[in-house]
């Protein structure tokens, strides 16, 4: 890649609204997991394949009626979040920064870019989003041996962590999960939660960032934000350290509470293996999240999902999963706590990776895509066919999710299929409604920020 990859680059649309069909891409997407119709435990065929440089011809396919263009290209776009005055924070884990796009007119075009704070210089990685966890050993076993010993009723609980509210001068590192509040603007390191001073229009941090505490690290290193309606608490997303390993540390595989000076800790919600997005549903309270399930149960099992995060609720990881369906591990633990495991709202075919996801508060889009949801799937490894590398919408029908539909497509060059390899070049991660109505896609694949508008390209 050349490093013109991270030039401002609000350029012309490829807005080919719908048409813009990516040659040898074929549609082999699984269809949506019904939780009462899961499948029986399978044999693990993972293809992590590669990924590969955008070619030239290559855009996303977007419905008839929206067109689609590339708005800013930078390192590794993870995360992104609006200040108050139209500024977009980006967080880039690869890069160790965050940066503001600013868009003075609101015209969907901006006009500067500046690195808001920049930490070390991060060790070098492959790609935009860097690669898949080691591939497992070959198995023809139903249950594979990869995901540890049987224990059935003899698992062990999670274990109460050590204190960990160490506050002090903080640093950036591996910054994921970005949100503000109340003069701060709050930043998820990989292994802290920090928070630096901020002023309405600031283009650079102020100073060093304060810590508010320690966060666990190993395996699942995404950390994510979201504040309530009036900025009282903070809720932050910490992933496992393992596949499904029982007796981690509490604040892992979890939805966690605080004030917002870091205080007041309590594990709001459990056993949700890797929870990345965090939104709240419109004109509520309502936390949703969007999750990785555990890998080597086979093609089709366990179904990534989004769902509305119940206070005190449990989602089963590690000893259940979609409920009560026992993971094979772990057969007879703990099973008042498995009957009671909640049947996530919306489940995504499994191996998809979903990642960042954000309900459609704008009006620019038709009506049926308001307060909508959309969710950006990272696209699998642990899977004999792709799936994954798009974004999907659901509609909300009554307060209740409807069923998924393919929104944004065309990432894959090779989908895997009769033993082909998988190629990607690009791989959604967050997605933020515009402050135009439009959405906003980062791809740490292609290293860009995506918009998408209703009608003519914005």
């Amino acid at each position: 890649m050349t490093s013109n990859l991270w030039r401002i680059a609000a350029t012309a649309a490829v807005g080919l609204a719908g048409c813009a069909v990516l040659a040898g891409q074929v549609r082999t997407s699984p269809p949506q997991p019904i939780a009462d119709r899961l499948p029986p435990v399978g044999v693990a065929k993972p293809k992590p394949g590669s990924l590969v440089d955008k070619p030239p011809t290559a855009n996303p396919t977007v419905p008839a009626g929206f067109t689609v263009k590339s708005y800013a290209e930078m390192q590794a776009p993870r995360m992104m979040v609006y200040a108050p005055n139209g500024d977009l924070f980006v967080s880039s884990p690869a890069a160790n920064n965050i940066t503001v796009l600013r868009d003075a007119n609101n015209d969907g075009v901006f006009e500067s870019r500046e690195v808001f704070a920049q930490g070390e210089a991060p060790p070098a990685r492959r790609g935009g989003g860097g690669g898949p966890p080691p591939t497992p050993p070959p198995s023809t076993e139903v249950n594979p041996a990869i995901n540890g010993p049987i224990l059935g009723a003899k698992a062990p609980a999670c274990e109460q962590p050590p204190a960990f509210a160490n506050k002090g001068t903080g640093t950036l590192a591996a910054p994921f999960g970005v949100a503000l509040n109340n003069g701060y603007l709050y930043v998820g390191n990989t292994g802290s939660l920090v928070r630096y001073k901020y002023t309405s229009g600031d283009l650079k941090a102020q100073g060093a960032p304060e810590k508010l505490m320690d966060l666990p690290t190993g395996g699942h290193s995404t950390r994510n934000i979201v504040f309530n309606r009036a900025g009282t608490k903070m809720y932050v997303a910490v992933g496992s350290s393992s596949n499904n390993n029982a007796g981690e540390d509490c604040r892992r595989a979890a939805i966690l509470e605080f004030n917002p000076d870091g205080s007041g800790y309590r594990v709001y919600a459990s056993g949700i293996r890797n929870p990345v997005g965090l939104t709240l549903q419109p004109g509520t309270d309502t936390v949703w999240t969007s999750i990785n399930e555990r890998d080597n149960l086979g093609d089709d099992l366990v179904p990534d999902y989004a769902t509305s995060v119940k206070d005190g609720g449990f989602y089963g990881w590690p000893y259940s999963y979609i409920g009560s369906n026992y993971d094979p591990r772990y057969v007879g633990a703990f099973p008042d706590l498995v009957k009671r495991a909640i049947v996530p709202d919306v489940l995504i075919p499994a191996h998809s990776a979903a990642l960042g996801m954000a309900f459609y508060t704008g009006t620019q889009f038709p009506e049926r895509y308001r307060n909508g949801g959309f969710v950006a799937l990272h696209g699998s490894w642990n899977r004999s066919v792709a799936s994954g590398y798009k974004v999907v919408f659901f509609p909300m029908v009554n307060g209740k999710p409807g069923p998924l539909e393919d929104f944004m497509t065309g990432f894959l060059t090779k989908d895997g299929a009769n033993g082909t390899p998988l190629e990607r070049w690009g791989r959604p991660v967050g997605v933020t409604v515009a402050r135009d109505g439009g959405l906003l896609i980062s791809d740490d694949g292609s290293n860009r920020i995506w918009k998408i508008s209703a009608g003519a390209a914005k």
